[in-house]
């Protein structure tokens, strides 16, 4: 395990997940086409401490999630929930699930409500339509904390409606991330609230944005009353991951562009616009890029946590030592 602090680490420091440092999957973390998934977006657990924990992990190259057993050094992959069954001209239209959480017994998960990807421009209006649509709902479902047993699968696109009503992110709907396009790729709940955090766009270059809805006004709720925190997380970072840990948020930061850039996590009150960075991940590469943030326990020097990577087998699930908040 690498410990991380808030300091930038010198560019001797090995990149994580060097020397056999990430835990292995047993089974199959599924991805897109079946196969091992190489996109992996997100992990939340029903239980905050203690191993084994019940958890679900996402991909977001498919229409399902998969509960997993997180012990300490090793994730095990069970039963799938299938999420949305959304279809243009006979093909599946993925979620692009790009975060999960757990509260009040519910797992919730969160479609990136963003632009497809199509950097050669393929893509027709009608198609586009329809992925933006497939990926712009929050799906959440109960479990009863016994891998694979889950119900009441419930979906919601009323977040949508609520980002239009909100003249700060309105203009930015349906536009290419490479354009500073609108996507979401956290979520947290905290004291009954949604916390939808965006990779993009980020205003004034060095603002991130993190939209708070109400449960109860995304399920079964009417009117758009909304909050909207516009955090400070560096020059071109967006948000990557939210998590909650103890009565604070965990904010995975990275690049909005798809290009290399740091990335950094950050606690946060969920009230103010302030942030207290933890550590800077400048061990990584260039060509690494953390996607998942599950906080695992305090430890006696700081806090430990777990980091998914997209683009990489399984998410190669990688512990990481960082300050505590």
């Amino acid at each position: 395990m690498l410990y991380v602090g808030a300091a930038a680490f010198a560019c001797t420091q090995p990149a994580l997940g060097e020397n056999g440092n990430a835990w292995p999957v047993k089974n199959k973390l599924l991805g897109k086409n079946g196969g091992k998934s190489r996109d992996a977006s997100g992990i939340a657990c029903a239980t905050t401490q203690g191993f084994p924990r019940s958890c679900v992990a996402i991909d977001d190259n498919v229409q399902d999630a998969q509960f997993v057993t997180l012990t300490d050094g090793k994730l095990v992959a069970g039963a799938t929930v299938h999420l949305i069954g959304d279809t243009f001209r006979g093909e599946a239209l993925e979620l692009d699930g790009e975060g999960v959480a757990f509260a009040g017994g519910f797992y919730y998960v969160m479609g990136s409500h963003g632009h497809p990807r199509d950097k050669e421009h393929k893509l027709t209006a009608r198609e586009i339509k329809a992925r933006i649509s497939a990926s712009s709902q929050i799906v959440r479902f109960r479990t009863t904390g016994k891998d694979g047993d889950a119900s009441q699968v419930e979906r919601t696109p009323r977040l949508r409606e609520i980002i239009a009503a909100e003249p700060l992110l309105a203009p930015f709907m349906d536009r290419r991330l490479e354009t500073n396009g609108l996507t979401i790729e956290g979520v947290a709940i905290k004291d009954g609230f949604v916390l939808a955090g965006l990779r993009g766009p980020v205003l004034d270059g060095n603002r991130a944005l993190l939209l708070s809805a109400g449960i109860d006004t995304l399920y079964g709720g009417t009117g758009s009353t909304h909050r909207l925190f516009r955090l400070p997380l560096g020059e071109g970072r967006g948000v990557r991951d939210l998590a909650v840990f103890e009565n604070q948020i965990l904010i995975l930061a990275g690049p909005v562009e798809d290009g290399p850039g740091l990335y950094a996590i950050f606690a946060w009150d969920a009230e103010s616009e302030n942030v207290k960075r933890l550590a800077e991940l400048s061990a990584f590469n260039s060509s690494r890029k953390p996607e998942g943030l599950l906080p695992l326990e305090r430890t006696s020097s700081g806090l430990r946590v777990l980091i998914l990577f997209d683009g990489e087998e399984e998410g190669a699930p990688t512990p990481v030592e960082i300050d505590p908040p």
